[in-house]
């Protein structure tokens, strides 16, 4: 298995977990599926003052979200014709397919979000909002980045975080988990090319980590349990 496979295995699979912490804590299942329950919980995390403000971001990101949803709902991935992926050589998986399809929603439904954002939030609202959609995608790898790269520069923590971000930005325009994750395998792999390209080792440091946790996994089972010590 490929290293890059791995991190990405390991990094949905930590997602995965906290994604369902988040969910357990969030109430029924059943909401985060609804366009106007998830716009009203992103817009109360903001704590606005501003009732009036309040209730129009919340239009904003529920009329988003609808739209995301529709187009998804309304294109089968089945619209896109099986093949091949010209950069892996295998063939197209359904998630693929229906990314592929997912991803030719107008760009005006990404625009106009972003415009009334801008309108209504500061930068750091707005950063608040698209972490919601993400459910904190960003600083969940940044972490992983962090505690892989020994010693990361503040150089090299800047390239990671910005494209962190611009995944984290164009993700929101996608219906669910698996497809926001392929937004960002885009992006992690064009930081884990800096990394090579820029005299560090990717796979090197990453098997370093991988060997590191496994050998804690390892310790954490020998550890001697509260019975047997008693």
């Amino acid at each position: 298995m490929k290293v890059n496979s791995l991190f990405t295995g390991l990094i949905v699979l930590l997602f995965s977990v906290n994604c369902m912490a988040q969910n357990a804590d969030g109430g029924k299942q059943k909401s985060k599926s609804d366009p106007t329950s998830k716009a009203t919980q992103f817009v109360a995390a903001l704590h606005l003052d501003d009732t009036a403000k309040a209730a129009k971001v919340t239009e904003l990101i529920k009329a988003h979200l609808s739209t995301v949803m529709d187009w998804h709902n309304a294109h089968d991935y089945t619209l896109v014709p099986e093949g091949l992926n010209p950069t892996t050589g295998k063939a197209f998986s359904k998630l693929d397919r229906q990314f592929i399809i997912d991803s030719t929603i107008p760009k005006t439904v990404h625009e106009t979000l972003m415009a009334g954002l801008h309108q209504y939030l500061t930068e750091e609202q707005i950063e608040l909002i698209l972490d919601k959609y993400t459910i904190g995608k960003v600083a969940f790898t940044m972490n992983g980045y962090k505690s892989i790269v020994p010693n990361i520069t503040p150089v090299e923590e800047a390239f990671v975080l910005t494209n962190l971000k611009l995944a984290r930005e164009q993700a929101i325009d996608y219906k669910n988990v698996d497809e926001i994750s392929l937004v960002f395998k885009i992006y992690k792999t064009k930081i884990e090319d800096y990394f090579t390209n820029n005299g560090r080792n990717w796979k090197a440091m990453f098997k370093a980590y991988a060997d590191q946790q496994i050998a804690k996994k390892k310790a954490g089972d020998m550890t001697p349990t509260a019975t047997d010590k008693e």
